[in-house]
């Protein structure tokens, strides 16, 4: 006879996960090293207990809010490769709901993670439960339905049986380069506590390999051919050379070719900074001189990139007539983007394979000495803005600058939303292939605190500095006590700007004046928001959570916070600063589509209209 383990389905589902490994050129690993959770009414019996009783398998991680502790699963996965990653789980009702964002996340980024939100009774007797969602047209429904078009693989559990399917397809997901992102598997709490009597090799240690995925031979002939033809080739750098570990092989390849690279917000880091034919980032936030040598490239190699809006600067960087598109990448949706030859595989694999039908085609010396001045250049520019010493206050540009080079080079910078990523993008001098870490998928405001506790927990030999504006800041800021509580050392550098600075200054160029992005008194009697700032004290706000706090007004003392944060072990750095909100960082050649009023009776909003209408004759459709 088979033999069996009778389990409930929360401790089935929880030793389970205890057991899967994954491994990739041979390296083997467990892929969930913890479980984050809050426990209520809908998972405190089930799910909780289970942790409990195996807490010496995997271990439990309590989180302060439902949607950060995605945020610290995402960020950890994402800094592991996405080799490993966390589980998430919730009560039922808003604790289920505060996960859907993070969730979004991580489907956006295509990171893995594993969603548990408790759900309603399977039963159904005791229908309508607390917090439960009813639907007069169906009992088969509660409010973690909203998980089905953020989720990569959604799955209700209603027989104790049903946990061992849909283990089998939630892992296959989650270990898939191509299909990964958030899984959810809803829990219903009375069948999370049901007991049945599982077969026990579900148990035994498995190892999920992950592939490298190689491309059409014909494919890879046809775009030797096209690369062997070209004369301004341009490749443009994105997530997917981390997440295959292939920066080494793309530096190989660049300097086999010659071609010059731009990077994308996720690709940044592809090559060291000061690389010679590194052009920086690339698109709406770009730098010069990537943004130029797109405009006139006759092919564009996008290795592991989706190609945004940012990217591709709304349709409007790549203004050749003749161009063409190779696109390396696991996923043949993105593969075959821009009517693009489409390799559909690994990249590390892929450019290998590529630069073996190469021969010893090289680009012209000419132009590769062009895109070495663009990187040059490009590095002045960098120093000058680093070097402002802009007054009264400083400006966003030389805190950058400070972090930057008072870090070491294996630190990492972690942002999300807000006026920083564009900054950070053009700014930022990476010197390791890891250091920047930019959740721009989905640019979620309140990601940056958890996500660098994420960071932090997967990769405590470096210093993590996060970088974020009071407004992410305001939304959450609640890890800061989880960091205490573990003992985790992250350095916050809070940037009060006194409101939503980035949109603030979006809302200006489309005719606006930054209308309701300013944190200001309203005055009831004149039915408007005053001139007056809001005087909010983030120092005592940090502090009362637990954090060592640093206030910086000046260069200064701002450098000095940096140095003397070096020294604090074991919990986590506030650094507060004030920035000027007016001093902003240029757009280099590049342009964002963001829909301008048709009709107004303001002056400023029919300019900004104009102006529009001009830009997107500029865009183009490859179809």
């Amino acid at each position: 006879m088979n033999k069996t383990r009778r389990l409930t389905t929360a401790q089935a589902l929880i030793l389970y996960l205890s057991k899967q490994y994954v491994s990739r050129d041979g390296v083997e690993n467990p892929f969930f090293v913890g479980v984050w959770g809050i426990f209520g009414h809908g998972n405190v019996a089930g799910i909780g207990q289970a942790l409990q009783q195996f807490s010496g398998d995997i271990r439990y991680y309590q989180s302060r809010n439902e949607q950060a502790q995605v945020h610290a699963a995402v960020a950890y996965a994402k800094q592991k490769n996405r080799l490993q990653t966390f589980a998430c789980t919730s009560s039922i009702g808003p604790g289920a709901t505060n996960m859907i964002t993070g969730a979004a996340t991580a489907t956006v980024n295509r990171i893995p993670v594993l969603l548990l939100p408790g759900d309603i009774f399977a039963e159904r007797i005791q229908s309508p439960v607390l917090q439960q969602l009813e639907w007069e047209h169906s009992q088969d429904f509660s409010v973690n339905d909203a998980f089905k078009p953020v989720s990569r693989y959604w799955d209700r559990i209603y027989r104790p049986e049903q946990v061992i399917p849909a283990l089998r397809e939630a892992m296959r997901v989650l270990t898939s380069p191509a299909d990964t992102g958030a899984v959810t598997l809803c829990l219903p709490q009375d069948t999370q506590a049901e007991a049945f009597d599982y077969p026990a090799e579900m148990f035994e240690k498995r190892v999920w390999v992950i592939p490298r995925n190689r491309p059409d031979r014909g494919f890879v002939q046809q775009a030797a051919g096209w690369i062997r033809e070209s004369r301004r080739p341009i490749i443009v750098a994105g997530g997917g050379v981390h997440y295959s570990e292939a920066t080494g092989t793309l530096q190989s390849f660049v300097e086999k070719t010659g071609i010059p690279v731009g990077e994308t917000q996720a690709g940044k880091g592809s090559l060291r900074y000061n690389h010679p034919l590194n052009l920086g980032a690339v698109g709406t936030t770009g730098t010069e001189g990537a943004n130029i040598l797109a405009r006139e490239a006759d092919l564009v190699i996008g290795i592991g990139t989706r190609y945004s809006d940012f990217t591709s600067a709304s349709k409007t960087a790549f203004q050749n007539p003749d161009v063409r598109f190779i696109n390396i990448n696991v996923m043949e949706f993105d593969a075959y983007k821009h009517s693009a030859v489409p390799l559909v595989g690994d990249a590390k694999v892929t450019l290998e394979e590529l630069a073996a039908h190469l021969g010893d085609y090289r680009t012209d010396s000419a132009y590769q000495a062009r895109a070495t001045h663009f990187n040059k250049q490009w590095d002045s520019e960098v120093h000058r803005i680093y070097n402002l010493e802009h007054e009264p206050m400083l400006s966003q540009g030389e805190v950058i600058g400070m972090v930057n080079t008072q870090s070491r080079p294996q630190d990492v910078v972690l942002c999300a939303a807000g006026s920083l990523p564009g900054d950070l993008h053009k700014l930022w001098r990476t010197r390791d292939p890891r250091g920047y870490h930019l959740e721009y998928g989905y640019s979620c405001m309140g990601y940056e605190i958890a996500g660098g506790m994420g960071v932090a927990l997967a990769d405590p030999e470096r210093e993590v500095y996060v970088m974020v504006g009071d407004g992410s800041f305001l939304m959450m800021n609640s890890e800061i006590v989880t960091m205490v509580q573990e003992g985790i050392k992250v350095n916050i550098i809070v940037i009060d700007n006194h409101g939503f600075a980035s949109i603030g200054g979006l809302s200006k160029s489309v005719g606006s004046d930054g209308f309701g992005t300013k944190y200001r008194y309203r005055d009831e009697s004149a039915g408007q928001l005053t001139g007056e700032t809001i005087p909010i004290d983030f120092a005592k706000n940090c502090e009362s959570l637990g954090a060592h706090v640093f206030v910086a007004t000046t260069r200064e003392s701002f450098s000095k916070a940096l140095e003397d944060a070096k020294a604090i072990k074991g919990k986590p750095v506030c650094i507060i600063t004030e920035t000027d909100r007016r001093q902003r960082v240029s757009g280099y050649e590049s342009w964002w589509d963001v829909a301008v009023a048709e009709v107004s009776d303001n002056p400023e909003v029919q300019q900004a209209r104009e102006a529009y209408e001009e830009s997107k004759k500029k865009e183009r459709y490859h179809l």
